[in-house]
């Protein structure tokens, strides 16, 4: 009896059978949803600060200088006519390579 309680024991139980599972909710917590929250921030950033004058590329493409900027919206002229969009159609990664160029 003394004998079958100490192989209880030894076998790891508790904490140390969910260590495995912990570790890997850690490793997917630091590598791929901190990374995107930070990068979802970021984003919503740019769109907040973006203001006339600015040229930004949509996410659907579409380059455009902003003429006026609303609460959720923006107007932006893009070959002579003008465009009502979403703050979020803004790509940041496009607009920062269109800027660049």
């Amino acid at each position: 009896m003394f004998y079958q309680f100490l192989q209880a024991d030894s076998s790891g139980g508790g904490l140390a059978s969910f260590l495995p599972l912990i570790l890997i909710i850690l490793v997917m917590y630091l590598f791929f949803f901190r990374p995107q929250m930070k990068k979802q921030k970021e984003e919503g950033k740019f769109r907040e600060e973006v203001k006339k004058g600015n040229r930004v590329v949509l996410t659907s493409g579409i380059h455009g200088k902003v003429l006026e900027v609303g609460n959720t919206h923006l107007i932006i002229e893009a070959e002579n006519s003008r465009l009502k969009v979403e703050k979020s159609a803004v790509s940041k990664e496009l607009s920062a390579q269109y800027t660049t160029k």
